[in-house]
């Protein structure tokens, strides 16, 4: 029997900690479906109901019966979370209300629709994050899902059903579930549910079993959630096997291996075990041990091993190339083992018997220790397989490396020499041995083995009798030579061994570095384009090419980038490119596919879709075309996809963090302004009204009510001027009319607008002679004047001062305008130059909130700054600092 490997502490540590986070985390349960109607509310109220029997907190937190009597009534007796109301496009929609459900802190919740999308207002986008965060507090969850939800089928059920499904969950969801429960019915009878009004009402009932809901459809959508399930319960099982440590495999589905090599029947097991796989409607992969044998191999060598591996993955099995820790068949019953291979299939050794007879045999050693797994022995065509060398060793050791073994026995024979006759033999005997393990470190196994021949040469020759000749007269002394001879090899060999390894060990440290290196600076980079200049960068370093990534527009068709490409980019490269982001797969020079090309193209593959391609044209001969360097190219391209779509949904958040704030902003603006726009229209209308139905009013009344309708529209004016200072300013629309503009001038021109003519008298001037000019926008630094003593005037006590100062310090000059009003309150100096920010003594006030926004962004244009005090006396003040130059020169008086 095979002996079990020692198991490797780091994934065992790994594996426990993982078991324990399972342990202690909350559970999800989703109900699984390959249609609505199938069943999947009721059999969760059903199994909620069980559990409440069982003395559990259940608490029902979404639960969509749609009308189905039989589902509401398994509501009776269970605990439902009050909904909230959220105002959406003029209407409330109730909506789950996560906080309370947070606060209630039930054992388990149920929540119905895992895909629904929630309300514009909620505090997350989707109902699977409600979910998640649920999970995160520790609470048990309950949940429904239908198949076609999933992101990743979402184009198979649109190719399968004519529908494109808008709500979908993230694989990893389901991934994250602690159990998978497939409800199931056949389609015949959801089409009786259907037709019955059991799943929808009878019109929508038409419309979907003339859509949706036909027959082949439903065959499809079935079949693709068998699978899923199956496959969710695999992972389970496998997760099972490795917590319990049963490393035996577990025929519950067959699953083949094919181990592939530089041979060319190689080729032959990949279409055979295909065909098997095929037969057995089952999965299959092929595998590649990389072991110290590789470092001799021949660029053709190479080149066959990773054309064999690109054959498994156009046939459509999976690859896999590991590095040799063993024996070549402890590697691959590992292997088989851990991925719960139930059939193994390999070539039939073609060398004579007798090599593996004292060589021995890899095929006998799978079979004799494969234990449960099925070994199957393929041979290829008869008389199409060449006949293999008998030794196929190159010589890797140089010339002058044989010669430096001579010499190293030669220096030892003199070193011999010199204490042959204060010593014994034996001692002359380890001289030669410890000139032989120099040559064996240093030199390689070629050189080792001569200086073991020439050593045991000079040792008869020169010290044993007779002496200066071959002839021996003590047999005794053949054993020495053999066994001295046999240490020379089999230390030549440990060294030559040891010597591959490290290279292995080497070239295992140079991958992970450059992958520690790229994931290092992707993750310093910010923003797409700074993540292309960075992989690009690492990828022309670490294969000796230049690089290109190529990302989508919109209409999924790839765009030549805006930096300057290291290689230029014909219609051709960009068609076998744009090949490559439609099909997901790689293509160009090296591989199957369009080898014609110049440069190879490989997908950026996301999670759920291709979102760019990366070209990588070689300086020479392409470096991946060994399987290690194309798993490191590989790696380079899921690397930078992943962060490349980790950008890009930032950015899209970042998007969608706007529109939503735009929106809300947008229904304030809207109710604010509704208001403050009811209010002038409502007092001008019946101002107006009054003065022109009744004929006989007197004059000082209709004169009092022309004067308020006249005050209104000047608010009114004010309102609307200042709704479209704000819209330019949003739209980055203003455009500035800088002149050399003295500030008394404009200060003087802000006190005689008519909007302040009632209270100018309150306003307190007091401005140095000896202000320099400053070059701004005299119509709109008015404006912003208006704005700030507007704001004084309506927060001040009425009759109380406003005072406007100025002064010139250094190259700015700053204008204060301070009140006797309550002030600011702590806190609030940055809030209220945001759009529709009000002070909390504004509530009885009229306003917008958009006057001090309008300041901030006409002095930002400027320049300038602003900023917002309280004064020491009390009060607010506002300091508006905008920059000084250089004036132009003053044109000399005529005498």
């Amino acid at each position: 029997m095979r002996e079990p490997r020692r198991p490797d502490p780091e994934p065992l540590l790994r594996r426990v900690q993982e078991e324990e986070a399972r342990a202690q985390r909350a559970k999800l349960k989703i109900f699984f479906g390959a249609a609505p109607g199938v069943g999947k509310t009721y059999a969760m109220l059903s199994e909620a109901r069980e559990r409440k029997a069982e003395g559990l907190d259940v608490l029902v937190g979404v639960v969509e019966t749609h009308g189905r009597s039989e589902t509401g009534a398994l509501l009776e007796g269970l605990e439902v979370l009050p909904r909230k109301e959220l105002a959406y496009a003029g209407q409330f929609l109730p909506e789950f209300d996560l906080d309370a459900a947070l606060k209630r802190r039930p054992a388990l919740i149920l929540m119905d629709e895992l895909a629904h999308s929630n309300v514009l207002g909620s505090r997350h986008a989707k109902r699977w994050q409600d979910v998640m965060e649920l999970l995160d507090a520790g609470i048990d969850v309950h949940t429904t899902l239908n198949v076609q939800h999933l992101e990743s089928l979402r184009d198979v059920v649109a190719q399968i059903t004519g529908v494109t499904v808008r709500e979908n969950v993230p694989d990893t969801v389901l991934e994250r579930a602690d159990e998978v429960e497939l409800v199931d019915l056949s389609p015949d009878d959801l089409l009786v549910r259907l037709k019955e009004g059991k799943v929808y009402l009878p019109d929508q009932a038409r419309h979907a079993r003339d859509h949706f809901f036909r027959k082949g459809n439903l065959l499809a959508l079935r079949e693709l959630a068998l699978r899923h399930t199956a496959e969710s319960v695999d992972a389970q099982m496998r997760r099972y096997m490795a917590s319990e440590g049963i490393h035996k495999t577990w025929a519950a589905g067959d699953r083949l291996l094919v181990c592939v090599g530089p041979g060319e029947l190689s080729e032959r097991l990949i279409r055979g075990t295909r065909r098997m796989a095929g037969a057995l409607g089952a999965p299959w992969m092929a595998l590649y041990v990389e072991s110290r044998k590789h470092l001799k191999f021949t660029e053709d060598d190479r080149a066959r091993i990773e054309n064999n591996l690109r054959l498994v993955e156009k046939l459509g099995g999976e690859t896999a190339v590991i590095e040799g820790a063993g024996s070549l068949q402890e590697d691959i019953l590992t292997f088989a083992q851990d991925r719960n291979i139930t059939k193994l299939v390999v070539g039939k050794p073609s060398r004579p018997r007798w090599m593996d007879l004292v060589m021995g045999s890899t095929v006998d050693d799978l079979i004799r220790h494969s234990g449960d797994i099925d070994v199957y022995v393929i041979s290829g065509e008869p008389g199409k397989e060449p006949a293999a060398p008998l030794i196929r060793r190159p010589i890797t050791s140089p010339v002058h490396n044989y010669l430096l073994a001579a010499m190293t026995v030669a220096l030892a024979s003199f070193v011999a020499v010199l204490i042959f006759h204060r010593t014994d033999l034996a001692d002359v005997v380890m001289v030669y041995l410890l000139g032989i393990l120099l040559v064996a470190t240093r030199l390689g196994r070629g050189p080792s083995l001569l200086a073991s021949i020439l050593s045991v040469a000079a040792l008869d020759f020169l010290f044993v009798p007779p002496y200066f000749t071959f002839a021996v007269t003590d047999f005794r002394h053949v054993g020495t030579f053999g066994v001295m001879l046999l240490l020379g090899v089999v230390i030549g060999n440990l060294t030559e061994r040891i010597r591959a390894q490290a290279r292995l060990a080497r070239g295992r440290e140079q991958r992970t570095h450059a992958l520690y290196r790229l994931g290092q600076e992707l993750a310093r980079s910010a923003g797409s384009a700074a993540l292309v200049a960075s992989a690009i960068q690492n990828v022309t370093t670490q294969f000796q090419s230049q690089g290109v990534v190529l990302l989508p527009d919109e209409h999924g068709r790839l765009q030549m980038p805006d930096y300057p490409m290291a290689f230029p980019l014909n219609e051709q490269e960009l068609g076998v490119a744009q090949w490559v982001f439609d099909h997901a797969e790689p293509a160009g020079l090296g591989t199957l596919t369009l080898p014609g090309a110049r440069a190879t193209y490989l997908p950026l593959n996301g999670a759920h879709r291709p979102i760019g391609v990366m070209g990588v044209l070689p300086e020479r001969t392409p470096r991946w075309v060994e399987p290690d360097q194309r798993q490191l190219l590989e790696a380079f391209a899921t690397q930078t996809a992943l962060a490349l779509e980790r950008a890009q949904l930032a950015e899209q958040s970042a998007q969608d963090r706007r529109r939503a704030d735009e929106e809300r902003l947008r229904n304030a603006l809207l109710s604010s302004v509704s208001h403050d726009l009811r209010t002038p229209l409502g007092v001008i209308t019946g101002a107006v009204s009054t003065a022109l139905e009744t004929p006989d009013l007197a004059e000082p009344a209709r004169r009092e009510l022309l004067q308020s309708a006249q005050e209104e529209a000047q608010r009114l004016h004010r309102l609307v001027s200042n709704l479209l200072d704000i819209t330019r300013l949003e739209a980055g629309s203003l455009d500035l009319h800088t002149e050399w503009t003295p500030m008394e001038e404009v200060v003087g021109a802000a006190l005689n607008r008519k909007e302040l003519a009632p209270e100018a008298h309150r306003v307190r001037v007091s401005l140095p002679e000896d202000l320099p000019l400053v070059a701004m926008d005299g119509v709109l630094m008015e404006q912003l004047l208006l704005n700030l003593l507007d704001n004084a005037l309506k927060y001040s006590p009425p009759g109380s001062p406003v005072d406007i100062k100025a002064w010139a310090t250094g190259k700015s000059l700053t204008l204060s305008i301070s009140d006797q009003g309550p002030g600011i309150p702590p806190g609030e100096e940055e809030r209220i130059f945001e759009k529709l920010a009000r002070g909390r003594a504004a509530s009885n006030r009229p306003g917008a909130g958009l006057g001090l926004a309008i300041c901030k962004g006409i002095v930002t244009a400027h320049g300038g700054s602003i900023q917002a005090v309280n004064h020491p006396q009390g009060g607010a003040q506002f300091l508006v600092s905008l920059p000084l130059g250089t004036p132009p020169p003053m044109p000399e008086e005529a005498p």
